[in-house]
């Protein structure tokens, strides 16, 4: 049962479940995270294939876990790094909050407003079906779009520094989600998403 989904608003008209927080930590302790994460995280440029072509993006990426699970998307995989103190921090937090418990985090480092994600839902086979992810914002503060699939209905919010964001149920059969570029951001941002991998 979500802490406050009571008193919070399904951000999606039909076909899904998702909830913003809002910034859950305060501003100072957001900060904290933000640096700690960006000076100890093991980030590396995220690699896709597409249409048999090797793609390096500018964004960075880390991916942690319970275990060293593999992790495949873009059609590449990654393994799992065993969790750091900062982000078992954070993903007690948001497992507090939710009510939902997870077993791993997918992070994406944007330099600036460039940096972005194309429309794609997070349906990988190896996540738990209809499962929660829990989304943390640090830095910049970005837009961010919810599109569905077949309506085309666009549902867009702004991510504050220290904010959470979930998303659960049928979401990701039913809408795509991006962060779309800006060139007014210069600041970076730090995502994380704690999921849950099903052996």
């Amino acid at each position: 049962m979500d802490l406050f989904s009571d008193e919070i608003q399904n951000l999606l008209p039909y076909d899904g479940t998702a909830f913003y927080y809002g910034p859950v930590l305060q501003e100072i302790i957001a900060s904290q995270y933000f640096n700690q994460l960006y000076n100890t995280i093991k980030w590396k440029h995220d690699e896709a294939v597409h249409f048999g072509k090797h793609i390096i993006t500018n964004r960075k990426v880390a991916w942690y876990g319970d275990q060293p699970y593999s992790y495949t998307y873009s059609n590449t995989t990654k393994t799992a790094l065993p969790w750091t103190k900062e982000l078992l921090e954070l993903k007690h937090i948001a497992e507090e909050i939710t009510g939902s418990m997870f077993n791993s985090c997918l992070l994406n480092l944007y330099h600036n407003g460039n940096e972005g994600m194309a429309w794609h839902s997070d349906g990988e086979k190896m996540l738990q079906k209809n499962g929660a992810i829990a989304s943390f914002s640090f830095g910049a503060e970005r837009k961010f779009s919810f599109k569905h699939k077949i309506t085309k209905a666009v549902v867009s919010l702004v991510l504050e520094h220290g904010s959470l964001l979930i998303m659960k149920d049928e979401t990701q059969t039913h809408w795509l989600h991006r962060l779309p570029p800006t060139t007014l951001v210069k600041r970076p941002r730090i995502n994380l998403t704690f999921r849950t991998i099903v052996e």
